[in-house]
């Protein structure tokens, strides 16, 4: 099970070398080392951000992703047609998994949630990105993680031993609904916005169609927004 990777757009712009080295060579050393090892089941992180720009939703697994709009994004494409390529040739039976916008507890510190929850709580300002116009596919780490737990034992019986799947809560929310929520659960805290144009590398909007996994694994999506970011408020109070 293999989710390490230099995460994250915005950094990609400015440090594409280090997603070359982590997402390109550390993902084909994971990838030759489960091929020499007879692993039964090599499952990956991908990301939603491989679909790039889309004027349909919501999107599923059969829409083109062969236009990423960053080099992160690019890496992570990049490592589905290498897996692919090792279960065609060493039949090395391999997922991929295309995360929509995971968050929760122990989340990663560069994330929205994070920094606006830190933000507000220390009365310092919060940036929005395109004015605050974006929808994301918010999908809660609990669900992510049974979404996996279901899919270890059940490698792929194609003729090449090799599948994707979306994994996302199919319900996406203007961001300005997590800032709502939070200012609920941190008792009103009125956060200080700048507005800030729309970044390079950037969509606008993610939304998810998820039937696929969820048919897979007779299993959906439980945790709504507003329960998931006040798991989060608890958890980040209590660790910091």
């Amino acid at each position: 099970l293999h989710l390490a990777a230099q995460a994250g757009v915005r950094y990609s712009i400015y440090n594409p070398s280090i997603y070359f080295d982590s997402n390109l060579k550390g993902f084909f050393n994971i990838l030759k080392i489960a091929q020499e090892n007879k692993i039964k089941h090599f499952i990956f992180a991908s990301t939603s951000s491989v679909y790039g720009l889309k004027k349909k939703y919501p999107i599923s697994e059969k829409d083109s992703s062969d236009k990423p709009l960053s080099f992160y994004a690019a890496t992570k494409k990049c490592n589905e047609v290498l897996a692919f390529s090792f279960s065609n040739i060493y039949k090395l039976p391999c997922t991929g998994l295309r995360f929509f916008t995971v968050y929760g507890p122990y989340g990663r510190p560069d994330m929205a949630l994070f920094k606006w929850t830190k933000a507000m709580l220390e009365n310092s300002p919060i940036k929005l990105y395109n004015n605050g116009n974006h929808f994301r596919d918010f999908t809660y780490i609990d669900d992510v993680t049974d979404y996996i737990r279901k899919i270890v034992s059940k490698k792929p019986k194609l003729e090449i031993p090799y599948q994707i799947f979306n994994i996302g809560n199919s319900k996406p929310y203007k961001i300005t609904k997590m800032i709502e929520y939070l200012k609920f659960f941190l008792k009103n805290k009125n956060p200080k916005i700048k507005f800030e144009p729309m970044q390079i590398g950037d969509v606008y909007k993610t939304h998810s169609n998820s039937k696929k996994i969820m048919k897979y694994t007779k299993n959906k999506s439980k945790i709504s927004l507003k329960i998931g970011i006040q798991n989060f408020i608890k958890w980040y109070k209590s660790y910091f």
